[in-house]
């Protein structure tokens, strides 16, 4: 079984639409079970979802949603405690998986490869973006990110310790570096679509020179304060969805 994992906060008006995705979406033949990990959302997700929930629990994909502590790496985890497949996925509420997308992870997973991410694209036509997508083909470190989604085997995220919760921000890359480390990561290259709606509300040179100084400063050795008080003051605005705690700097090639 693969387990979907999905943190969440205030995501009322993308969260169907992507549940919707999955099912029309995965294979029909590996058996799916979905986690949306619900961080204290004030809108409407945690009913939309377990309305969903009560109408999607015949195999080979089943739903449901749990209540955790605010924080992507703190709901992720604890969507990885009640997961029953030996494969885990971690998606963002954005992304939207290729066709199939199920039939590719079991794929490497049986070829040897235990942790690995999409190509990505974002939703815009911006030529910057399109360059940025195009990149994430590539095994370069630089061109990782947590909205080109992770799956990665239930023996090895326990091994690693799963996402590190002293990081309020940068959490995705920070279980990258320690696969990367292991050098245990595969690229698939179909592609899942993200969202830039961040960029188009924060503007894209602008929003993308934080996400730069955010990388320089991890690689420079900054702390998990340190980036969060940067991200704080610059990144993060008193919105739902993608601009909100929930949301996780990227750097060169990711949103």
């Amino acid at each position: 079984m693969i387990s979907i994992i999905i943190p969440v906060l205030n995501e009322a008006a993308n969260i169907e639409k992507l549940l919707k995705h999955l099912s029309e979406n995965s294979s029909g033949k590996n058996e799916i079970e979905i986690i949306v990990v619900d961080g204290g959302s004030s809108d409407d997700t945690f009913e939309i979802v377990n309305t969903m929930s009560g109408r999607a629990q015949s195999r080979p994909l089943c739903l449901q949603i749990i209540n955790s502590e605010r924080g992507r790496a703190k709901q992720m985890n604890k969507g990885a405690q009640v997961a029953s497949g030996d494969i885990l996925y971690f998606l963002h509420a954005d992304s939207f998986p290729p066709k199939n997308f199920d039939k590719y992870i079991f794929s490497e997973v049986k070829n040897g490869n235990p942790a690995g991410c999409f190509r990505m694209k974002f939703d815009s036509d911006h030529w910057w973006l399109k360059l940025a997508g195009w990149l994430t083909q590539f095994r370069w470190r630089a061109c990782r990110g947590g909205d080109q989604s992770q799956f990665i085997t239930k023996k090895l995220f326990d091994e690693i310790g799963g996402f590190d919760e002293t990081y309020t921000i940068y959490e995705d890359n920070i279980l990258i570096n320690e696969l990367y480390k292991r050098k245990k990561f595969v690229v698939i290259q179909q592609q899942i679509t993200t969202s830039a709606r961040l960029y188009r509300q924060k503007g894209v040179w602008n929003l993308q020179y934080h996400f730069w100084t955010i990388y320089v400063k991890r690689w420079l050795g900054a702390d998990a304060d340190e980036l969060y008080s940067y991200y704080l003051k610059h990144i993060k605005q008193n919105h739902s969805s993608k601009i909100s705690e929930q949301n996780i700097p990227k750097q060169v090639a990711d949103n």
